[in-house]
């Protein structure tokens, strides 16, 4: 055999394994020279054994991803001397699986940039997709350690990431796992739960996970939190371990063959398709519009970073694709579809009738996405309350499209804007399970600076006894270690009203709630008139004892 008949060969076996690789990506886990593998894939694409797509995130660059085309399996099988049906066994080749692939597209970039960092360290490693087990993918290094690999995406909430991870501990078990996270938020959550595992974990962010070097302290212990490299994480491995073993798909049929870059068709989106369509800017938007649902077009602005005509342009590419709609409300307001529901869902491996049930926009009892200026007539129970205080609702975005915009212009970086139903905390007082229920939780970062806020947007809070009763959470939560787990760091409760009296009395009542029960609340207070006119950055708040404003979220010392 030739040494190209050898390479081809070798490309179609990687690409079997682990579809949807790109150039680079192949090269490095192959071991050939990047020259060798453009030059084979051309190859193999012009034989039409592979085909390739478009595809970017926000953390992956915009890139071509490869995939074996049904000649390309029997080619392959051929070169194996095995049977189709062996190979579509063995290899997530069949349509369902390649599917399924496609839809989760921007997960799986996210973990061929991780094993491509493992492969730096250990060469060769293997690879396993798993579609319904807890782990969404294991690697196998050259030692025989089986190191799992688990993706917690956005779309799912403090519960799902529970019953995911408590799932880790059944069945046969890896050396280790490597957990990927959205956020620092969520990292810390994912940390309590790991705590005394079975196999040794390590976790990191999903943008540490992408960008950072195998050499880089940016993977975090369970127990201690202490940061180490990807090179120490894997030395923590234990040796050995079991290779999870998942039945393959029902049915076995070869790859279907469709054009991902081929947008004539109208009607009912191709899902599957989409995540190769959307450019990077469009899912941003997207995942902005499935976070805050009822966006004003100059609140997406202002979160996104752009003007309100490149905004405008972001919402017509999601409306064609059939994933976002203009609601009339007291304005024009921005929200997902269903197929925009089942997009995301489908991409993190959340439960879709459970995202439709809480989120979707459609009108009660049917099926179709139809403008409804009632909140009542709204199906998704969250999406219904936000929109029967949309006043409220409306307030809050405009707060955090503000604190985004001033953030950029004094230097800070936004890591983290997160809505109600994930600024929520759970915790444990004097054995009673307890909660915050923020309208909002920010973080800010300047260098090494960080900035954890809650954020309390209050019209009704006016009486002395209802303040109390809005501080008193925040007292129980504050009285406990659980703000520097949560956070690393106290946050700031920022409160805003609408009446600029209240924010006095407020910190009055607050003021003497903490005397009284001993506990300091970083407590910042203001008014709707005097945000909007100093901005969230500026010198728009009081502290208990102050009378006069500060702006102590943006200090330089």
């Amino acid at each position: 055999m030739t040494k190209p008949t050898m390479a081809r060969d070798e490309l179609l076996r990687l690409l079997a394994r682990m579809p949807f690789l790109d150039r680079l990506e192949l090269a490095a886990l192959s071991g050939r020279s990047r020259g060798a593998v453009y030059a084979v894939a051309g190859q193999l694409e012009d034989a039409g054994l592979v085909r390739s797509l478009r595809h970017g995130t926000e953390l992956v660059a915009p890139t071509r991803r490869y995939r074996l085309t049904a000649a390309g399996v029997r080619r392959l099988a051929d070169a194996e001397r095995v049977s189709v049906e062996r190979l579509l066994q063995e290899h997530p080749l069949a349509a369902r699986c390649q599917r399924a692939l496609l839809e989760r597209l921007d997960a799986v970039a996210a973990l061929y940039r991780l094993a491509v960092a493992v492969s730096d360290l250990h060469h060769p490693i293997g690879f396993r997709w798993y579609r319904a087990m807890p782990a969404d993918a294991a690697l196998v290094l050259p030692d025989g350690r089986v190191v799992a690999v688990v993706r917690l995406g956005g779309a799912l909430d403090r519960t799902a990431v529970a019953k995911r991870l408590s799932r880790l501990a059944r069945g046969r078990q890896p050396g280790g796992f490597l957990v990927i996270v959205p956020d620092e938020t969520r990292l810390r959550q994912a940390r309590r739960l790991l705590r005394g595992g079975h196999a040794p974990a390590v976790l990191a962010t999903e943008r540490s996970a992408a960008w950072a070097s195998p050499s880089d302290p940016a993977w975090r212990l369970p127990g201690t939190g202490a940061a180490v490299s990807l090179a120490e994480a894997i030395l923590r491995m234990n040796p050995g371990g079991a290779l999870p073993i998942e039945e393959p798909p029902a049915r076995l049929s070869l790859p279907e063959d469709f054009d991902t870059e081929d947008r004539s068709s109208k009607g009912t989106p191709d899902l599957r398709l989409l995540p190769a369509r959307l450019r990077p800017a469009e899912k941003r938007a997207l995942d902005l519009l499935a976070d805050w649902p009822w966006l004003s077009l100059g609140h997406l602005a202002g979160m996104l970073g752009v003007t309100a005509q490149r905004a405008s342009q972001l919402v017509t590419a999601l409306e064609d694709h059939g994933l976002a709609r203009v609601v009339r409300q007291d304005r024009r307001r921005l929200v997902l579809t269903d197929a925009g529901l089942t997009l995301l869902a489908r991409r993190d491996r959340a439960a879709v009738g459970l995202a439709r049930r809480r989120w979707s926009t459609a009108p009660a009892g049917d099926g179709s996405d139809g403008g409804n200026d009632d909140w009542r007539g709204v199906s998704g129970r969250r999406s219904r309350q936000l929109l029967r205080d949309l006043e409220h609702t409306a307030a809050v975005h405009g707060f955090m499209a503000a604190l985004a915009r001033q953030a950029r212009q004094t230097g800070w970086r936004v890591e983290q804007l997160d809505p109600p139903h994930r600024a929520s905390r759970y915790f444990r007082h004097y054995g009673r399970l307890r909660s915050l229920q923020p309208d909002a939780f920010l973080m800010l970062r300047k260098g090494r600076r960080a900035h954890p806020c809650f954020l309390e947007w209050e019209r009704r809070a006016v009486r002395p006894a209802t303040m109390a009763a809005r501080i008193a959470p925040y007292l129980r939560y504050y009285s406990s270690h659980r703000p520097l787990d949560d956070h690393g760091a106290s946050p700031f409760l920022l409160a805003v009203f609408d009446d600029p009296i209240a924010q006095t009395h407020f910190l009055e009542v607050a003021g003497r709630e903490m005397d009284r029960l001993r506990t300091t609340v970083p407590l910042l207070a203001s008014s709707r008139e005097l945000v909007q006119r100093e901005g969230p950055l500026g010198r728009a708040w009081l502290i208990p004892g102050h009378w006069e404003p500060v702006a102590p979220l943006n200090r330089d010392d």
